[in-house]
C-alpha cells in the first residue's frame, strides 16, 4: 500500500480543491492496517495533511482529522515528537474542536514515553497550550488535556514541570475561569495525588489540594457536592487516605453529616458524604469506620426507612457494598433489631416499590446475603439465614413471586438473590422443602432473553458448587443441575415433529 497512498499523497498536493482526493487517501489509509502504514508513514509528506487543517471547511476538517488519527497511530512517540511538533502546537490551537482532541490525544501518546516526553518538556509553549485546553468549553477536549498532563506527571520531569514552574501559574490562571473549569483542574490534581505518595506531595505543596478541601465547607451547595466527590476520589490511594486523615478530613466531614440533618439542601451533598464514608469502610475497616463514625451508619439506616427518593437509592447501595463483606456483615448484625427494622422496609419497597428502586432494593439483599463457600462458618450462616427469614414469613415464595413478574429487571434481580443463597445449605435446604422449586429452576421455559438465561445459569452452578448439594437434592436432581451445567444457558430441546406431503 505505500506507493499507492504516496501516489494520493501526491494527487492531493496538486489539487486546488483537494476533497475528493482525500477521501479516496481517506479510504486506503483506513482500509490498512497500523502494521502496514508504518513503512508509509516513514517517507510520507504527512505535513501536506497537517497544511490542509487550516481551512474553513468543516468536511475537509473531518476527513483530515480521520486520517491523521489513523495514520498517527504507525508512528513511534519519539518521531512525532521531534518531528512535528509544529504541527502538534498549531493543532492545540486550531479553532475546530476535533483538531485539538486528536492533537491532545497524540500528546498523551508522546508524554506517556520514556523516548518522546524530552522534546515536550523542553516546549513550555506546547505545555501551556495543553493547560489552556482544560479551559475549553468541550469537555471531550478537557478530559485529553488532563488526560495527556496526567500521564506527562508520572515522571519526576513531568512532575517539576508542571509544579515546579511557571506552569502552576498558568494552572492557577486557568482555575479562575469558572466554578466547572475550577473543578476540572481539582480533577487532574487528584488524578496525579492518587499516583503515589511523590505525586501527592507535589500537588500538596501547590496549595491546590488545601484549596480544594476548603471547598467542602463552602457556601455554594453544588460546588460542595462535586467537592466531595473530588475528595472521595483523592481517598481511593491509601496515602490518600493517610493525608485526608492528617488534615482532619474524616472528622470534618462527619460533623457535616450530623450538620445536614438542620441544612434544608443537604439532600444535594449527602448522598456524596455517605459514599465517602462507604468507599472508606470498604478500602480500610468496616468495623474501624463504623464505630469511630456511628453518624455513617445512623444516616445510612434512616435514608433507607425515610425513603426519600434522592437519597434511599444511595443507601442501598452502600449496605449492599458494606454487607458484601464479612467484616461488613458482622458489624450490621451488632445493630441488632436497628437493622432488623431496616432488612423489613428493604423487603417491603421489593415487592411494592417503584421497580427502579425495588432492583436497588433486590440488588442490595443479594450482596447482603452472598456468603462464598470459603468464608461459611456456622455463625455467619445462621446470621444470612436470619436475615433471609426475618424479610418475610415466606421468602421464598415471596423472591419467586417477584420473579414471575413481567420485568426482566426484576426477573434477574430475584434469581440474583436465589443465586446468593444457593451455596448455602440451609438455602439449599429452604429451595428444597419449597414446593415445585426445585422443578422451577431446570424449567429453560422461565424467563426469556439472554441476561435471564445467564442469571438462571448462575444459580444453577452456585448449586453445584457446594458439596452438600447432592445430599440435599437428591441424586436424581443433582444429576439433571449437572445435566443442565453441561448444556449451557441457551440450549434448546429439540423438537422432532413429522410432517405427511401429499396427505388428504
Amino acid at each position: 500500500m505505500a506507493a499507492p497512498i504516496e501516489s494520493l499523497l501526491n494527487e492531493v498536493c496538486g489539487s486546488e480543491e483537494p476533497i475528493e482526493e482525500l477521501k479516496n487517501l481517506r479510504t486506503a489509509v483506513l482500509a490498512t492496517p497500523v502494521s502496514g502504514l508504518r513503512e508509509v508513514v516513514s517517507g510520507a509528506r504527512l505535513e501536506i495533511i497537517f497544511g490542509l487543517l487550516n481551512t474553513d471547511d468543516k468536511e475537509q476538517i473531518e476527513v483530515c482529522v480521520e486520517i491523521l488519527n489513523h495514520v498517527l497511530q504507525a508512528l513511534e512517540p519519539i518521531q512525532l515528537a521531534q518531528n512535528y511538533k509544529a504541527a502538534l502546537q498549531s493543532g492545540l490551537n486550531h479553532p475546530d474542536d476535533s483538531v485539538k482532541v486528536l492533537t491532545l490525544s497524540q500528546i498523551g501518546r508522546v508524554v506517556g514515553h520514556n523516548d518522546g516526553v524530552t522534546p515536550i518538556l523542553n516546549s513550555a509553549e506546547i505545555l501551556r497550550d495543553v493547560i489552556h485546553c482544560i479551559s475549553v468549553e468541550r469537555i471531550a477536549v478537557a478530559k485529553e488535556a488532563i488526560s495527556a498532563l496526567s500521564k506527562l506527571s508520572k515522571t519526576k520531569a513531568g512532575l517539576d514541570a508542571l509544579f515546579r514552574s511557571d506552569l502552576l501559574n498558568k494552572l492557577k490562571d486557568v482555575m479562575t475561569t469558572s466554578d466547572s473549569i475550577r473543578y476540572r483542574v481539582y480533577e487532574l490534581i487528584v488524578e496525579v495525588s492518587t499516583a503515589s505518595p511523590v505525586s501527592l506531595d507535589y500537588c500538596a505543596n501547590s496549595s491546590l489540594i488545601s484549596q480544594l478541601l476548603e471547598e467542602l465547607t463552602g457556601d455554594d451547595v453544588l460546588v460542595r457536592a462535586t467537592a466531595i466527590e473530588m475528595v472521595t476520589n483523592l481517598a481511593q490511594s491509601q496515602h490518600g487516605r493517610q493525608y485526608l486523615s492528617q488534615q482532619g478530613i474524616m472528622d470534618k466531614i462527619s460533623n457535616m453529616i450530623i450538620a445536614a440533618e438542620s441544612d434544608p439542601f443537604s439532600n444535594l451533598y449527602l448522598p456524596g458524604l455517605v459514599k465517602f464514608f462507604g468507599s472508606l469502610a470498604i478500602m480500610d475497616s468496616p468495623q474501624q469506620v463504623c464505630e469511630k463514625y456511628p453518624v455513617f451508619l445512623e444516616v445510612v439506616f434512616n435514608m433507607v426507612m425515610n425513603l426519600d427518593p434522592t437519597l434511599t437509592p444511595v443507601a442501598l447501595d452502600t449496605l449492599g457494598v458494606l454487607g458484601g463483606t464479612v467484616e461488613g456483615k458482622q458489624v450490621l448484625h451488632k445493630t441488632g433489631e436497628k437493622f432488623t427494622s431496616v432488612l423489613k422496609r428493604i423487603n417491603t419497597v421489593a415487592s411494592e416499590g417503584a421497580n427502579e428502586l425495588r432492583v436497588r432494593c433486590l440488588d442490595a439483599l443479594a450482596q447482603l446475603l452472598t456468603l462464598p463457600v470459603e468464608q461459611q462458618t456456622d455463625d455467619l450462616l445462621l446470621l444470612t439465614e436470619l436475615w433471609f427469614k426475618c424479610l418475610s414469613s415466606q421468602p421464598m415464595v415471596m423472591i419467586r413471586n417477584i420473579s414471575m413478574q413481567p420485568f426482566s429487571e426484576l426477573h434477574c434481580s430475584a434469581l440474583r438473590i436465589f443465586a446468593a443463597i444457593a451455596c448455602q445449605p440451609w438455602g439449599q435446604q429452604l429451595m428444597m422443602d419449597t414446593p415445585g422449586f426445585v422443578e422451577w429452576v431446570m424449567d429453560r421455559s422461565v424467563g426469556t432473553g439472554k441476561e435471564a438465561k445467564d442469571c438462571k445459569y448462575e444459580l444453577v452452578g452456585a448449586l453445584l458448587s457446594t458439596s452438600s448439594i447432592q445430599e440435599i437434592f437428591g441424586s436424581e436432581n443433582y444429576l439433571k443441575l449437572k445435566t443442565y451445567l453441561r448444556e449451557g444457558p441457551y440450549y434448546v430441546n429439540a423438537v422432532s415433529s413429522v410432517t405427511t406431503e401429499g396427505a388428504d
